[in-house]
C-alpha cells in the first residue's frame, strides 16, 4: 500500500451485521498510515461498540451532527477528507446517498464531500437484489462513486448468497487504488479509447459454442487504468466484469455487450473509427462452425462434423485501415515460441504494440488476477513487464504507449 498512507480517511460504520469487519478495516487503514476518522451510526452501535474505534483510530468516534464540538461536522469532515469509506453500507445509507438525504452524520458527510467515496454495500440477498437498490447503485456508479462489493457467502441467520461485505483486505486494496488513481496525473485526459475483453463464443447450435478461457480480466483492466486517466473509453465485450462483486467498479466506461467474432469486429470497427488508442484484449476465435444446427444436437444421433472457417481477422483489420496517429494495441495470447509468434504478429498486423502473453506459465494468462507480459513495439523495442496485478500490467503498458505519444508530439 502506497497511496493511502498520510491520508485521511473518513470510515462511516452503519448498521448492518458486517459492522464487525469494520474493525479488521480501520487496523488495516491505520497500519498502512491513514489517518482514520470514524464516523458511526446510530444503528452501528448496535453492532459493535465506539469505544472500540476511538482505541484503534486516528480520532474518537463522531456519531452527530449537533453533539459534536464542530458546530458543521459533516463539512469539516466532507472537506477534510481525502476518502470516505462506508463499511458496511446498508441499503438505508446508499438510498439516502442516492438520493441526497442528509439524515445523519454519515449521510451529510457523504453529500458535503468531494472527495472520492467508497461504498461496500452489505445485507440480505433479497435486499441486494431489490430493484430500487439496484437503481440506486446504478445511480451513484454512474456519479463516478466506486462500489466494493458484495461477495456472495454465508449471510446472518445461516443463509448463503450474494450481500456478505467483502474482505477488509479487499476493500482497504480498492481504497488504495481509488486514492492512486485520483493522485494521478491524467494524462488521458480527452483521449477516445476502445478496449476490447473476452473470449468470443462461436455457436455450434442454440446451447453448444467453440470458446476459450479467457476472463475478460486484462481487458477491463485496461479500461478500469484508462478511465481513471482521464480517458473516455468503450469497452466491447462477451462477458460481465469478471471476478466477484468485491472489485471496484470504475465509472465512465460505455460497455457494448457482444457475443460472435464477427459481432465484435462489427462493434470494434465502427468505434474504432474516432478513437485514439484500441486495445485488443479480447481472445477473439480464430475459427467457427460453418453451418451451426438450429435446435440442439442430440447425443443419440452421433458425433457430428462441423466443418469450420476461418472467423474475421479483427486486429489485421484495424491495422490495414488505422488513421493517422491511431494507437493500435494488440495482444498475442501463446504457450510456445512465444517471441516469435508475438513478433510475427506485430508485423503482419499493421499494431503498433503487441503484448506477448505466455498462457502456460503458471499464474499468468487466462482467469488469473495475475499476468506477466513482454511488450513489442513496431520500432524494434522490448519491453518486460515482470509478474504483478492485471491492473498495474494495464498500467505499465499504457505509461510505454503514452509516454511514446507524448514524446512523438514533442518532436513533431
Amino acid at each position: 500500500m502506497t497511496s493511502v498512507a498520510g491520508k485521511r480517511i473518513v470510515l462511516g460504520v452503519s448498521g448492518g451485521i458486517a459492522a464487525y469487519k469494520a474493525v479488521e478495516i480501520c487496523r488495516r487503514l491505520m497500519d498502512s498510515g491513514a489517518h482514520v476518522i470514524p464516523v458511526l451510526t446510530k444503528g452501528a452501535t448496535r453492532f459493535v461498540g465506539r469505544a472500540t474505534f476511538d482505541a484503534l483510530a486516528s480520532e474518537p468516534v463522531q456519531m452527530s451532527l449537533f453533539d459534536e464540538d464542530d458546530p458543521i461536522p459533516h463539512t469539516t469532515l466532507g472537506q477534510t477528507a481525502d476518502c470516505v469509506l462506508v463499511a458496511p453500507a446498508t441499503a438505508r445509507v446508499i438510498g439516502a446517498y442516492a438520493a441526497g438525504i442528509s439524515s445523519d452524520l454519515l449521510t451529510a458527510t457523504l453529500i458535503a464531500t468531494r472527495a472520492p467515496v467508497v461504498i461496500c454495500p452489505a445485507m440480505h440477498t433479497e435486499m441486494w437484489e431489490h430493484p430500487a437498490v439496484a437503481d440506486n447503485i446504478a445511480t451513484l456508479v454512474k456519479r463516478g462513486v466506486s462500489i466494493v462489493g458484495p461477495e456472495s457467502g454465508r449471510l446472518a441467520g445461516g443463509d448463503e448468497g450474494a450481500g456478505r461485505l467483502s474482505s477488509p483486505a479487499d476493500i482497504v486494496a480498492a481504497v488504495d487504488r481509488v486514492l492512486d488513481s485520483t493522485g494521478r496525473r491524467l494524462d488521458m485526459a480527452g483521449l477516445s479509447v476502445v478496449v476490447t475483453a473476452g473470449g468470443t463464443r462461436e455457436p455450434i447450435d442454440p446451447v453448444r459454442y467453440i470458446g476459450n478461457r479467457s476472463s475478460g480480466k486484462q481487458g477491463y483492466a485496461f479500461a478500469e487504468e484508462a478511465a481513471a486517466r482521464g480517458a473516455k473509453v468503450t469497452i466491447i465485450t462477451t462477458v460481465d466484469r469478471p471476478g466477484p462483486l468485491g472489485t471496484t467498479v470504475v465509472s465512465g466506461i460505455t460497455v457494448v455487450r457482444v457475443n460472435t467474432a464477427e459481432e465484435m469486429a462489427a462493434a470494434t470497427a465502427e468505434a474504432a473509427k474516432e478513437a485514439d488508442v484500441v486495445i485488443m484484449a479480447a481472445a477473439v476465435a480464430d475459427f467457427r462452425p460453418v453451418d451451426p444446427a438450429g435446435v440442439k444436437i442430440k447425443k443419440r444421433d452421433g458425433v457430428p462434423a462441423i466443418q469450420l472457417e476461418p472467423t474475421p481477422d479483427i486486429l489485421a483489420g484495424l491495422g490495414a485501415s488505422k488513421p493517422e496517429g491511431q494507437i493500435l494495441v494488440g495482444f498475442a495470447a501463446e504457450t510456445c515460441e512465444v517471441a516469435d509468434n508475438a513478433a510475427a504478429k506485430l508485423s503482419g498486423k499493421g499494431a503498433d504494440y503487441i503484448v506477448a502473453n505466455d498462457v502456460a506459465a503458471e499464474n499468468v494468462g487466462f482467469a488469473y488476477d495475475t499476468n506477466e507480459v513482454t511488450v513489442l513495439a513496431s520500432d524494434g523495442r522490448v519491453r518486460p513487464v515482470g509478474m504483478r496485478s492485471k491492473r498495474q500490467v494495464a498500467q505499465a503498458v499504457l505509461d510505454l504507449v503514452m509516454g511514446d505519444r507524448d514524446a512523438s508530439e514533442e518532436n513533431q
